[in-house]
């Protein structure tokens, strides 16, 4: 998808804080950090949703989730705790059209529900 920003920051023709990267999945600081920590594992192939993930995608989402612990660790977060989160559509807060989680810590996180 030509004018998806995280497609761009994938590809390395936006800029972004790149904290992991591998064949599948790429990791960057949120540009509008919530928390001292907060970055986004998005999939490097376009994933508009998570409502259009099926079964082809059940590996790669079952990697973006292990990924996460590696990235609190290097972060400093993996024993303090961290958030772990993906908004789905606009009334959710989804903003930007492809899949990403969002990775949040460094502090104390107010409780949901």
């Amino acid at each position: 998808m030509t004018d998806c920003i995280f497609c761009k920051i994938v590809a390395g023709q936006a800029p972004g804080d790149i904290v992991y990267r591998d064949d599948e999945i790429t990791a960057f600081r949120d540009i509008h950090p919530v928390a001292p920590v907060h970055i986004l594992i998005v999939p490097n192939r376009h994933i508009g949703q998570l409502s259009t993930v099926d079964e082809r995608d059940a590996e790669l989402i079952g990697r973006m989730i292990l990924v996460a612990p590696q990235i609190a660790a290097q972060e400093g977060i993996l024993h303090s705790g961290y958030r772990l989160l993906t908004n789905q559509g606009r009334d959710a807060g989804q903003i930007i059209e492809h899949l990403h989680w969002h990775l949040i810590g460094g502090r104390r996180l107010s409780r949901i529900g």
